[in-house]
This record gives structure tokens, C-alpha cells and sequence, in this order.
């Protein structure tokens, strides 16, 4: 099953995707971190093309 990633380096911290997916991401040290692989009731895809900087990928 395809999981989340997020790339640490390019993360700023925005929190699109915490908003877009609270299940999946979360906000820590001010970087975005998977924290659940299976999106459930969101979706990660918006995520990923919401993130400003494409810092997340789904692998």
C-alpha cells in the first residue's frame, strides 16, 4: 500500500496538510510528520498537491 512521506529538508512548516489530513500529519519542531500511514477518512493526494514547496510524496 502506497504511505505518505515527507521530505524534511523542503518542509516550511505551512500546515496545509495537517488541515487537509489531521490523521495523517502532524505538525512537530515545526515540520510536518507522518504520523499514520492510512489516510481513512481524508485524502493524502490533496495533501500532496497542496503542499507549496512539494514536500510530500506518496511512496
Amino acid at each position: 500500500m502506497p504511505k505518505p512521506e515527507v521530505n524534511h529538508d523542503l518542509c516550511i512548516g505551512c500546515g496545509t496538510c495537517e488541515s487537509l489530513c489531521p490523521n495523517v500529519f502532524k505538525m512537530e519542531g515545526g515540520k510536518s510528520h507522518v504520523v499514520a500511514e492510512d489516510c481513512g477518512d481524508c485524502d493524502c493526494q490533496e495533501a500532496v498537491d497542496s503542499c507549496p514547496v512539494s514536500a510530500i510524496s506518496i511512496e
